[in-house]
């Protein structure tokens, strides 16, 4: 039974991310992975070894596609020509649903290929989500967004970031992909409580969850993902399952990458949290 609205694929289970160094013991090997997640953008192209790579894939695993450059918050219109070619790689995979940031990067057709933090006004907010809404329209597939690691704030916002996030979900009618680690990794930043993020988002809107490693420096916490989940990002988790049920679960390793059997032993972890959730959410 769907854990809520969002998350029709309680069953999904832990998922990893698809990383070029793994592809040889992916093809010689088949592991048995419950799902993988791709970038979108690396697999936006007319032909070529992406693509073929793409299509072994999809012969045994199912994929969900992650975004990095829709920037729902930059004030410029959408990009079309990203907009088709990214549609046409929903069709190609058949995701069950597409996740990209809450954050912007583009200006006048310039991208930083950053994820950076946005303002949280209601102006930001109801132009964030009535782009949700037209990408997804377009694109005709569910989308969720991922709440991003942070290290600067806006003076002029006028609420706080999970009260923007719920403004923006609600706005765009959309789902949440909950990046459990940099809820963390912003709250050591800006010195909140990690759990109050948590238990102000609407567990009816989670469709996802990501976990993943990061570094401590001495003034800040970098969202890295070079290395193993600490314990209290698993605390943070087991707390999200308990609220939202079993969801879909990937764990990020996009630098520094050790062989595939490390991370997904490191993302199997996560199963030891979700047999105790709910079927419902909480």
């Amino acid at each position: 039974m769907p854990a809520n609205k969002f998350n029709g694929f309680t069953d999904l289970g832990i998922g990893v991310g698809l990383r070029i160094p793994h592809y040889d013991h992916i093809f010689s090997q088949a592991p048995a992975v419950d799902w993988f997640e791709i970038i979108s953008e690396n697999f936006m192209v007319d032909g070529g070894r992406p693509l073929a790579v793409l299509d072994r894939i999809l012969e045994q695993y199912r994929v969900v596609q992650h975004g990095v450059s829709m920037y729902f918050g930059s004030a410029g219109r959408l990009n079309r020509e990203h907009l088709r070619r990214l549609k046409s790689l929903v069709r190609r995979t058949k995701t069950p649903w597409l996740t990209d940031h809450l954050c912007w990067g583009s200006v006048d057709g310039k991208y930083t290929h950053d994820l950076l933090p946005i303002p949280y006004t209601f102006e930001a907010a109801k132009i964030t989500a009535r782009k949700i809404r037209e990408a997804r329209d377009f694109l005709e597939v569910p989308i969720a967004v991922e709440n991003v690691s942070s290290y600067a704030e806006f003076k002029m916002s006028q609420m706080t970031e999970w009260e923007f996030l719920g403004e923006v979900v609600e706005r765009a009618d959309c789902g949440v992909l909950l990046d459990v680690n940099n809820i963390y990794v912003s709250s050591r930043n800006h010195g909140f409580d990690p759990m109050a993020y948590l238990s102000a988002v609407d567990p009816a809107r989670v469709a996802q969850f990501h976990i993943a490693g990061h570094s401590q420096f001495e003034k800040y916490t970098l969202d890295t993902h070079d290395h193993p989940v600490i314990d209290p990002v698993w605390a943070l988790y087991a707390e999200a399952v308990a609220r939202c049920g079993r969801t879909a679960t990937l764990l990020e390793w996009d630098d520094r990458i050790p062989p595939f059997e490390e991370v997904h032993a490191e993302a199997r972890k996560a199963e030891k949290y979700l047999p105790e959730a709910a079927a419902e959410c909480a």
